[in-house]
């Protein structure tokens, strides 16, 4: 958290090279990731995603390539992101594509991410969904509409006494207790 109160939500990225072994290992750092980020609803759909992007860079760059894994925020989705070094085959759609696996992982990744696509440029691609998270603003959180009005109002208290305001009411830690 910072001094806000906000989960500081900066991009994270772990560099690895593609072998079968290091799945459940990035599954774990995005578990773990993710909780402190106050994420744990998105885990499991964030570890598919992972799961099935490396697989698909496994299967058709090969084994023991340079890739990266990063969890950045776009707005209040959690984007995933699987970036190669090198040039690998773009994905087709599946009803141009013979082979049924990479068929049924991008089927997988369009149902569990909001949206999902790959991006190009000199010597990289990268391939990325989206997940919805349900948050209120991209540093806030999950927590509904009571919760958003409470942020509110702790922030209105705390400006108020930062400015030196007389408050005749409540205090912002008293605010703070009411709220919690």
């Amino acid at each position: 958290m910072n001094e806000a109160g906000c989960v500081a939500r900066e991009p994270w990225e772990l560099s690895f090279l593609a072998e079968p072994r290091e799945v459940a290992g990035l599954r774990r750092v995005v578990r773990l990731h993710l909780k402190m980020w106050g994420l744990s609803r998105q885990t499991e759909t964030a570890q598919l995603c992972v799961t099935e992007m490396v697989t698909q860079v496994i299967r058709r760059a090969g084994i023991g390539i340079p890739v990266s894994l990063s969890l950045p925020m776009k707005g209040t989705f959690l984007r995933v992101e699987v970036r190669v070094l090198g040039e690998y085959g773009a994905p087709m759609p599946a009803s141009s594509r013979a082979n049924d696996q990479e068929a049924v992982a991008e089927l997988l990744l369009g149902s569990y991410a909001e949206r999902w696509g790959t991006r190009e440029g000199p010597g990289f691609k990268t391939t990325w969904c989206e997940i919805a998270t349900g948050l209120t603003t991209p540093h806030g959180h999950g927590g509904g509409v009571r919760v958003t009005r409470a942020e509110a109002m702790i922030s209105l208290y705390e400006a108020a006494s930062a400015h030196g305001a007389r408050m005749t009411r409540l205090t912002p830690v008293t605010a703070t207790r009411v709220v919690i």
